[in-house]
């Protein structure tokens, strides 16, 4: 016969035994299985994230991180990346020599304090805390400044560091995930370094290098909108029949004139000003440099009196040297433009203008810029997206480097 204290025990197991079996959280919701992606047990979501935890070339010290992402509480946001592109600066940020830096951090549970690549994209709301007031499932949103890491599949922010794509409608990913650098760059330099006169609606100019650029095509686009012509420098292509069809790519844009560098510093190009301006009566009031070097002394000797040259590059790692005369006689304004602190200061004017941007992209008066898409699945190799950033500052590319993440929720 069983003693009292054994039965006890047994009845005691077995009240205890159906509650722990049916416990629905300790099933899991879903798991990993042929290199596919699934969200794990307890509600947590697996990511991967592009992160480097020293400076260097993104090919010796980008590499790819998985980590698990719990449900949001709160005011936190979970998030699925769209798309993101790959600009320069992101480079030049995990070279160590761009002046903002995102702080190396263990949030990720990397074994070394590290950071996430990439500055701009967009992402889709998952799911959010109970806290959150201005998001829902299935908006998309982009980061609010600059240094939050978007090479990534997914993401948990606060609500606050986000800016909410109040109406997505006829816009695509691609679209919204680079609105907020290079189209901006251009809108707010066009619009905050030149007092144009708008009673002379195309009879003034804007010249810029770096034409062919992202920031070179949304001035046009924008000068072409507002009724300033624009004068725009390339450089040379392999061939004359390239050069040719990237200067009819840009006309179709809007350009007005494009010229090759060479053909900038050849001595006959004041000349060419001259007929194309009508004999100056059309004055050329802004300059947008983004070479430096001899580039843009000849982008400063075109500019009319009392005008303005902006930099807000560098291409050529050259400086930017001016004759003492445009400063003296012509008394020309020589300013820097960086966007990334211009949003931080003045968040509210950013999102207006990324909402003032994407209303000409719906409207059909902003073309997408051309791309080198990359699609990044679940199954992507961390070398293999590495050196996709790292070909973001070689040579003529096809387009800008974009990730697009298909790897699903």
């Amino acid at each position: 016969m069983l003693s009292r204290s054994t039965l006890r025990a047994a009845k005691s197991t077995q009240s205890i035994l159906p509650r722990i079996s049916t416990r629905p959280q300790c099933l899991p919701t879903s798991y990993t299985t042929n290199g596919r992606r699934y969200v794990s047990m307890y509600g947590y979501t697996q990511a991967k994230a592009l992160v480097y935890s020293k400076y260097g070339e993104p090919k010796d010290v980008l590499s790819l991180h998985k980590h698990s992402i719990s449900a949001p509480h709160g005011t936190q946001v979970n998030l699925r990346l769209l798309t993101a592109p790959m600009n320069p600066a992101d480079v030049n940020q995990i070279q160590g020599v761009y002046p903002s830096k995102p702080p190396f951090q263990s949030t990720l549970g990397t074994t070394v304090p590290s950071a996430v690549g990439g500055n701009e994209g967009a992402f889709e709301v998952l799911s959010t805390g109970a806290g959150v007031k201005n998001l829902t499932k299935g908006d998309w949103v982009i980061m609010k400044k600059t240094g939050q890491g978007t090479w990534r599949t997914h993401a948990q922010l606060d609500e606050s560091q986000l800016i909410r794509i109040e109406n997505k409608d006829n816009l695509t990913p691609l679209q919204i995930g680079t609105v907020s650098v290079n189209p901006v760059t251009a809108y707010r330099m066009i619009r905050d370094f030149c007092n144009w006169d708008w009673m002379r609606a195309g009879e003034e100019w804007l010249i810029q290098n770096g034409a062919n650029s992202g920031v070179g095509r949304a001035a046009i686009q924008f000068g072409r909108e507002w009724g300033i012509k624009t004068l725009n420098v390339v450089r040379q292509r392999g061939t004359p029949e390239e050069t040719e069809a990237l200067k009819a790519e840009l006309k179709e844009l809007g350009a007005t004139a494009v010229v090759t560098e060479e053909e900038m510093l050849q001595g006959n190009f004041r000349d060419y000003v001259h007929e194309v301006t009508r004999q100056g009566r059309e004055p050329i009031r802004l300059a947008l440099n983004c070479v430096g070097g001899k580039n843009a002394t000849a982008l400063a000797k075109t500019l009319a009196p009392d005008s303005h040259m902006v930099t807000y590059g560098a291409m050529s790692k050259q400086p930017v040297a001016l004759p003492s005369g445009l400063l003296i006689f012509k008394n020309l304004s020589f300013d820097g433009f960086w966007v990334s602190k211009w949003g931080d200061k003045n968040p509210e004017l950013k999102e207006n203008t990324i909402k003032d941007v994407l209303e000409l992209t719906r409207s059909g008066k902003f073309h997408d810029i051309p791309v080198d898409n990359v699609e990044w699945s679940w199954d992507s190799e961390g070398p293999a997206l590495a050196e996709s950033v790292q070909g973001t500052l070689g040579g003529y590319r096809s387009g800008k480097g974009v990730f697009t993440f298909t790897g699903g929720d």
